[in-house]
């Protein structure tokens, strides 16, 4: 176990862990051709947090000793996913703009037919659809991306960490908190 490694380097690893688990997931669905589907979303979310939980627990076993605060376990979590939240934004780049050109055009069809499902007027779609397209661009999208995966990366960071937090008694865990010099 090391001692005094700031939060950063710490989940670096776990980051870069998420990061990859979540380009791997993406990809299949790519390949799947389920990019679209809503049920893979939220199974991906599932798979997130339990991901997650996994990797904060890690952080907790590793370098706080076995302890660690709801504050402290929230805070480890956001880490992880902002650099979770960095990679799939270079990806979802490299995806709309590299490896699939029309991928973004399908995403707006899709976007459309889901409107006029609900029955909107063709006039509010179209509406719509003009304002989605001046913001579904690739330099736009990734970027925003950042911000919606540390929204879910709050709340899921604040579920994991209410699961993971283990406070000690800190007189009798003194010894083991902090190490002698």
């Amino acid at each position: 176990m090391e001692t005094n490694v700031s939060v950063w380097k710490a989940n670096l690893v776990n980051g870069l862990i998420l990061g990859l688990i979540g380009v791997v997931y993406s990809l299949v669905m790519y390949f799947l051709d389920l990019t679209f589907n809503q049920a893979q979303g939220l199974i991906f979310y599932l798979l997130l947090i339990i991901v997650l939980f996994f990797l904060v627990k890690s952080y907790r076993d590793n370098y706080r000793h076995g302890f660690i605060t709801f504050g402290q376990a929230l805070g480890a979590g956001m880490v992880i996913c902002l650099y979770y939240a960095i990679i799939a934004a270079i990806f979802a780049y490299l995806l709309y703009a590299v490896i699939d050109t029309n991928l973004m055009d399908k995403q707006l069809a899709f976007i459309e037919g889901k409107m006029l499902d609900r029955g909107l007027p063709q006039e509010a779609v179209d509406l719509s659809m003009n304002m989605q397209r001046k913001v579904m661009i690739p330099e736009v999208m990734a970027p925003l991306s950042i911000f919606g995966s540390m929204f879910f990366g709050l709340i899921f960071s604040l579920i994991v960490a209410a699961f993971v937090r283990k406070e000690g008694n800190p007189l009798v865990d003194a010894s083991v908190a902090e190490p002698q010099k």
